[in-house]
């Protein structure tokens, strides 16, 4: 037995509707309404508390975090800096061919002089 919960067509939706008028009046169903939206507002109010909360607990814990790492100052910086000296490439590093040689040199000999 499966049981479709809001799966209501049109006609449903009216007989619905018909059968509150009648049960609870119509002077009723507006005071109905609003308390139902005060309710449904609160409780938006209620869960945006509870999200803002977190992510404040979050923001601190992260600062916390942050705040206890040791500062390293410039010099501790430059003593983490590899000693030995990094090439550079050339300023122009595309390889240019050279005005009367190969293209490739490992395919052509060189004359000899």
């Amino acid at each position: 037995m499966t049981l479709l919960f809001l799966d209501i067509g049109g006609g449903e939706l009216v007989l619905i509707l018909l059968v509150v008028v009648m049960f609870f009046g119509a002077d009723k169903i507006p005071e109905m309404a609003r308390g139902l939206g005060k309710g449904m507002r609160q409780f938006k109010d209620a869960t945006g508390s509870i999200q803002r909360e977190i992510e404040k607990s979050i923001n601190e814990a992260e600062r916390n975090v942050r705040e206890n790492e040791p500062q390293k100052s410039v010099e501790d910086k430059k003593a983490e800096e590899p000693k030995t000296p990094v090439a550079k490439p050339p300023e122009n590093s595309v390889a240019q061919k050279p005005a009367d040689g190969p293209i490739f040199p490992e395919d052509k000999q060189a004359p000899k002089e």
